[in-house]
């Protein structure tokens, strides 16, 4: 929330059968990921394990600046970056976890790109590093979450500790043409999926799509407006799930 990764240390469990290549494979590839986000790889530990285990420790620094979840005020906008939905997707495709419409269309060639690009979000999803710390510089500083466990649940962490309700327009949620490609305009995934990792943030009135899209490099949507009151009321569509809850088991 406008902070900057330094450095992490990597723990990994080793099962049986492991080869020498493949945890070289897995080093390269938090490698390349750390690089990417300007952090270092600095220490960790290896032991023996019945599965293979990767546990990652991230360190970094936030400045004054931080985006919290309980600077959210009546009267916000709230917008999201990105699109929403593709990884959750991404993830039942791999899975094979797929309704009859969509399997329908598994043979065309707009099914295949789609797949490709859906897949891509959920294995190799991005963190909206630069455009958090340009966010960070506006004044007041807005409240902000990454969408790790799905829209209506992590907004409901702002609505929750700003104490304040949120109107949003189903209409308005950015979902790419990939997503819409295999479930059309099912919007449950972009509502509860989880790990799509884009910033959710409410930011004071007179700020544009465009002008936020510019400022931040990256595609920004207005989804919606904070109300008095603490509940979400969602326009044009029904919230029928939730979202991820890492301390509740799911059916």
């Amino acid at each position: 929330m406008g902070g900057r990764p330094t450095a992490c240390v990597v723990n990994l469990g080793v099962r049986s059968g492991l080869t020498a290549r493949m945890l070289d494979q897995i080093y390269a590839g938090l490698r390349t990921a750390a690089r990417s986000a300007g952090a270092d790889i600095v220490g960790g530990n290896i032991t023996s394990a019945r599965q293979l285990t990767i546990t990652i420790a991230l360190l970094g620094e936030a400045g004054p600046r931080v985006m919290r979840r309980d600077a959210a005020r009546v009267g916000d906008d709230i917008f999201v970056t990105g699109t929403l939905g593709d990884a959750a997707l991404g993830w039942r495709l791999l899975a094979g976890k797929l309704n009859a419409r969509a399997v329908a269309r598994t043979n065309t060639k707009e099914y295949r790109v789609a797949k490709k690009f859906l897949v891509g979000r959920f294995l190799r999803p991005k963190a909206r590093l630069d455009a958090g710390a340009r966010l960070a510089v506006l004044r007041p500083v807005p409240a902000a979450i990454d969408l790790s466990d799905g829209l209506v649940q992590d907004l409901g962490h702002i609505l929750e500790r700003s104490s304040v309700g949120a109107e949003i327009d189903a209409s308005r949620i950015p979902i790419s043409s990939a997503y819409q490609a295999i479930v059309g305009d099912d919007l449950s995934l972009a509502l509860g999926g989880g790990e799509d990792y884009e910033l959710l943030f409410c930011v004071r009135p007179g700020h544009s799509e465009a002008q936020l899209t510019r400022r931040l490099g990256v595609a920004v949507h207005k989804i919606g407006k904070i109300v008095r009151g603490r509940r979400l009321k969602l326009v044009g569509a029904e919230a029928k799930t939730a979202g991820w809850d890492q301390l509740r088991s799911r059916s």
